[in-house]
């Protein structure tokens, strides 16, 4: 089948094979370019992919941490409500007592600068 506009001499078809060439190294030059930024997503991807698993771990060592801490706040509590109901009341006013002596001696410090 032949194109109505397509030239029929050799000059015609030297140009045109010039045209196909050019236009075909165009097209593997945008491939190789295409090929390394598809090659260059795909390291990004691993990376983060990396990341990520990085990340959940320390999140989830953290989160031991914190349930250790935890813990330990929640047995403190446990002992000081232990320590309020046996009466020891001579304990907490020597704890309030001392509170406000720090509090007086900071605030003493404070305005004398």
């Amino acid at each position: 089948m032949r194109r109505a506009h397509a030239p029929t001499d050799y000059q015609g078809n030297m140009s045109q094979r010039t045209d196909h060439h050019m236009l075909e190294e165009e097209n593997d030059q945008m491939v190789d370019h295409l090929s390394s930024k598809v090659q260059a997503l795909k390291s990004l991807t691993i990376d983060i992919g990396n990341e990520v698993k990085y990340q959940n771990k320390m999140l989830n060592e953290m989160d031991t941490d914190f349930d250790s801490g935890g813990s330990l706040l929640s047995s403190t509590m446990g002992r000081l409500t232990a320590l309020t109901k046996k009466g020891h009341h001579k304990v907490m006013l020597y704890l309030i007592v001392f509170c406000l002596f720090v509090f007086f001696v900071s605030w003493y410090i404070i305005k004398r600068r």
